[in-house]
């Protein structure tokens, strides 16, 4: 009886671990399955007669090139698998539509590819409102929490990652890009200015141990580091790119940059959703140990690499074949 009762805990404890590593390949799959960027579809959206009244559109891709989905003021749903997300986002403060599209396809080959650009937004409605905001495009896997309501913390919209438990070596793309451009301040509240520091682009890995404490905060160690900026202009593709990543404290290695450091900038920080239901901020406290299992991944790729509502106006990054590399 004592066997039959260790075999079937045995036996208990191996179908757990193949579902549970099924559920993170699935995962996996689902990334690499999108991260050729060639099947796009269009949000068509009518802005508030108040700003003028357009159609909009704003691209993401899953379905197929002639998708065209009528969304009015609806809210972006992801389908089933579908774990990426851009930031081209529909708005409605205080009963205005308001869109912004920062992530384009664009024809490489035979098929699409990923262009994710920084531009100015503008909101004009004669003798009632007349700003102009930076924008900066970003390719994530994750949620964007739609429709933006409001400015406020501008990086609590965005939900970026998801539970994972494997260690990857790294995310592999095609890119090339056009960067260095004047950063332009523009937080629609002041008027816009040149503050003429270059700019760059920015691509992010980034695995951690996340736990919630009993006030529902959320807190973190790193575990693995892949972070590039693109600082040159890259005008032709280069294939197969690999961003690598660093299990461990890197602080002290040779390639080690500022900012691949700890997320500790209140302008700069992640935010998650909590197990209340709640946004908090991710409180990244320190450095794993490199045998360390993490239980959240982040992939992103973003065309500035400043704090909201400040970016290099013109900054432009091309990825195809995105492929988290086990």
């Amino acid at each position: 009886m004592r066997r039959t009762r260790l075999f079937s805990l045995s036996l208990a404890i191996i179908l757990l671990s193949t579902i549970s590593t099924n559920a993170q390949n699935k995962i996996i799959d689902q990334i690499n399955s999108y991260g050729n960027f060639d099947r796009w579809c269009v949000r068509e959206i009518e802005e508030s007669g108040i700003i003028g009244g357009h159609t909009r559109y704003l691209y993401e891709f899953f379905g197929e090139p002639t998708d065209t989905l009528r969304t009015g003021k609806q809210p972006f749903t992801a389908p089933e698998g579908y774990v990426w997300r851009t930031n081209n986002v529909l708005a409605v403060v205080a009963g205005v539509v308001k869109t912004n599209n920062t992530v384009y396809p664009e024809k490489r080959g035979e098929g699409y590819c990923a262009r994710i650009e920084t531009h100015i937004e503008e909101v004009k409605a004669l003798g009632i409102v007349n700003m102009d905001v930076t924008c900066q495009g970003v390719m994530l896997v994750g949620k964007l929490h739609e429709p933006i309501r409001d400015t406020k913390s501008p990086m609590s919209k965005v939900d970026y990652g998801f539970e994972y438990h494997g260690k990857p070596k790294a995310v592999k793309l095609d890119y090339k890009a056009d960067v260095g451009h004047d950063v332009i301040r523009a937080t629609g509240f002041s008027k816009k200015k040149n503050l003429g520091i270059p700019d760059w682009a920015e691509f992010t890995v980034v695995l951690q141990k996340r736990w919630e404490d009993e006030n529902g905060e959320v807190h973190a160690l790193r575990v693995g580091t892949g972070i590039e900026r693109i600082m040159k202009d890259v005008p032709d593709w280069v294939n197969g790119h690999e961003i690598r990543i660093h299990y461990g404290d890197i602080t002290k290695e040779a390639f080690y940059q500022d900012y691949m450091g700890l997320k500790t900038d209140p302008d700069l920080v992640w935010y998650t959703t909590n197990s209340k239901g709640k946004i908090v901020v991710v409180h990244e406290e320190g450095w794993a140990a490199p045998d360390t299992e993490p239980n959240h991944m982040m992939i992103y790729f973003i065309s500035s690499c400043g704090k909201a509502f400040y970016g290099g106006v013109g900054n432009t990054v091309w990825i195809d074949n995105v492929e988290v590399v086990l």
